[in-house]
């Protein structure tokens, strides 16, 4: 594995051909990432747009996720994890999911605005919204636009039900908002732990807090009377899979209720990035890493089939969901099911009150 720390996630900046989108020369700014780690030119400068989206809860249909709508602040992400499975929708803007998913982020400033207009409208119907289903609410820009905690606020000002899931110890700062809300089983937090090892840890997930961090932010967040989750997602073969029990056992010792995981998913273009990325990171074993995943995928890179894509398949996929349950029950974790309550909720109030 490479010593130095990487500054992002991506070794490469590839375009994406699945919508025809023209070949883009590299200029002055979009440096291919080992550039930017041996400082042999300008760093890669992270820059942020306004998006202006006409509407902000995302609503789907899966049968395999545990909630039907979720709302995303901003668009790519600075922790540049080299598995995200959200980096092919950078491919929607004529952007790269390599270095431009996690250089050149979008912010969505109206969000707050947007969501209190839908919780508004007649007839509408509560569940709880998801943070941090595609990219991390609580990246980095996050401290200055702070659409995550505008957008909290309105949730609690109604009574409405979230689950947040990041791998930012950002999150305690909004602990002010989210323990009231746990108080009346309105809220619930899941910090992404994929690995212990710092140099690990730094190389997959370059600019996400420490492994530490995130514990301690675990430790913060249960204290507070909130429920926590630990999520193991994803697990990648020869890499992280020997620490499942690890982390499960410092989840309980720091407070967490329940864990889950998910092996590692490489939809479109995340497979030739995850490769590339192994062949700079891990060179020793990339083809034992494939070959697992392969294994765990029905012999290919990604499974979409909705039935297995989140479970994995064979006996590999079947060894870690065993190792997962064992170390579960051992520390005490997945015991109690946690319920958010849906019947708080009073609709946002309008400029002249319940009036109209």
């Amino acid at each position: 594995m490479a010593g130095n720390r990487p500054t992002r996630g991506a070794t490469v900046n590839r375009e994406s051909t699945r919508f025809n989108l023209p070949e883009r020369e590299a200029d002055g700014d979009w440096l291919d990432a080992r550039e930017d780690v041996d400082g042999d030119g300008p760093k890669l400068r992270t820059t942020v747009t306004v998006e202006k989206p006409r509407t902000i809860i995302t609503r789907n249909q899966s049968p395999h996720i545990g909630f039907d709508r979720s709302i995303n602040p901003y668009r790519g992400c600075e922790h540049g994890c080299i598995y995200c499975f959200a980096r092919p929708t950078h491919a929607y803007h004529d952007l790269s999911p390599g270095l431009d998913f996690e250089s050149r982020l979008f912010a969505k400033p109206d969000a707050p605005i947007l969501l209190r207009a839908e919780l508004a409208r007649r007839g509408y119907v509560v569940n709880p919204i998801a943070f941090g289903t595609n990219t991390d609410p609580y990246q980095p820009i996050e401290a200055d636009w702070r659409i995550t905690r505008q957008c909290i606020e309105i949730l609690a000002e109604t009574g409405h039900p979230l689950t947040i899931t990041t791998k930012s110890d950002r999150v305690v700062r909004d602990i002010d908002l989210l323990a009231p809300m746990a108080a009346r089983g309105l809220a619930a937090v899941a910090l992404s732990i994929t690995s212990l090892d710092p140099k690990i840890a730094m190389t997959v997930e370059p600019r996400a807090p420490s492994p530490e961090r995130r514990l301690a932010a675990v430790r913060k967040l249960s204290a507070a009377g909130i429920p926590t989750f630990v999520s193991i997602a994803p697990v990648i073969p020869a890499i992280t899979d020997h620490e499942i029990e690890h982390i499960i056992e410092r989840a309980a010792e720091a407070g967490a209720r329940a864990a889950f995981f998910l092996p590692v998913r490489l939809p479109h273009e995340v497979a030739p990035l995850f490769r590339a990325w192994l062949d700079t990171h891990f060179p020793d074993r990339a083809g034992k890493v494939m070959a697992t995943i392969r294994d765990i995928r029905g012999g290919r890179d990604n499974d979409p089939n909705f039935g297995t894509r989140m479970r994995g398949q064979g006996p590999w996929a079947e060894l870690l969901r065993t190792r997962f349950k064992i170390a579960c029950r051992k520390y005490g974790l997945n015991s109690d099911r946690i319920v958010m309550r849906r019947d708080l909720f009073r609709a946002p109030q309008g400029p002249q009150g319940e009036l109209f």
